[in-house]
């Protein structure tokens, strides 16, 4: 073991422990505000209207534990979900990074493309959904069409910054060592870029999802936003909230996972200059 590693440790137990303490603690609010009597009067009507409008976490336990180890509802449902989100974040990555590199690259297309790009970032995306349903379909294609859409310009923005930001001396240098286009892009461009991509990874996860799951409530026949919907027509809060807790468990997985290939991609960059994570 290195010398000072066991503090580092001690200090990352503590802070999960943190982290647990605080959730369990949420989880006790809960649960203590939708018993009955312990709510203000004056907040609703009846005594029993904050566990129908809030759930109450021991329900909403009860049906997490249905779906995973009773009925096994939620397998096939979470594995489309899941698929959509997945596919959504690699494509919308994978063409904001490269349209990104493109047009900071090339100052005259970005020129020309900038009004098309912001308002193409400023329309609300969500309302492309009925659209994307027509053109492809309600199964799988449409949302990952609109999950690709709201990574991509998440992506894109961070890249194209990271690359505009590079710092000429850097350039000159590397130019005077006899450094071609190709060397540029690999050893100056994308290092410059990729704690710009890694940082946009984080927030294009969770969009990732939103796309899949709004796809879901306009159209689907599955998928974990289906099962929520179907939830909220028969006014079941406890269903909805357990479907929206499982969706946030699984968005964490793929935002550590996110964490991982940064710090093995992103080895070389002193820990002090990485953004420090909440």
């Amino acid at each position: 073991m290195k010398k000072g590693s066991t503090p580092i440790l001690q200090s990352k137990t503590k802070l999960v422990t943190c982290q647990l303490l605080l959730l369990v603690a949420i989880f006790l609010f809960w649960w203590l505000m939708t018993k009955p009597g312990l709510i203000p009067p004056f907040m609703f009507q009846d005594e029993n209207q904050a566990a129908f409008f809030f759930g109450e976490p021991v329900q909403i336990g009860k049906v997490i534990w249905d779906w995973f180890a009773v009925n096994l509802e939620i397998y096939p449902n979470l594995a489309v979900t899941l698929t959509e989100t997945v596919l959504a974040f690699i494509f919308g990555t994978a063409a904001g990074l490269l349209v990104g590199l493109w047009l900071a690259l090339a100052p005259t297309a970005a020129a020309i493309a900038d009004p098309y790009i912001k308002g193409l970032n400023s329309m609300p995306r969500v309302i492309l959904a009925p659209i994307f349903g027509v053109w492809f379909g309600l199964g799988i294609g449409s949302k990952v069409a609109l999950g690709i859409t709201l990574v991509f310009f998440i992506v894109f923005f961070n890249v194209y910054q990271g690359v505009r930001e590079v710092s000429p001396n850097v350039l000159a240098s590397a130019r005077m060592l006899g450094a071609n286009k190709t060397q540029l892009l690999r050893f100056v461009y994308l290092p410059s870029a990729m704690s710009w991509v890694f940082s946009s990874l984080h927030s294009s996860v969770g969009m990732a999802f939103v796309g899949a799951v709004v796809g879901e409530y306009l159209g689907s026949a599955s998928g974990v936003g289906y099962l929520i919907l179907q939830a909220e027509s028969t006014f079941d809060i406890n269903t909805v909230m357990a479907g929206i807790l499982v969706l946030t468990a699984f968005a964490l997985v793929l935002d550590w996972m996110v964490s991982l290939a940064e710090h093995h991609f992103m080895k070389w960059q002193p820990k002090g200059g990485r953004s420090e994570k909440l």
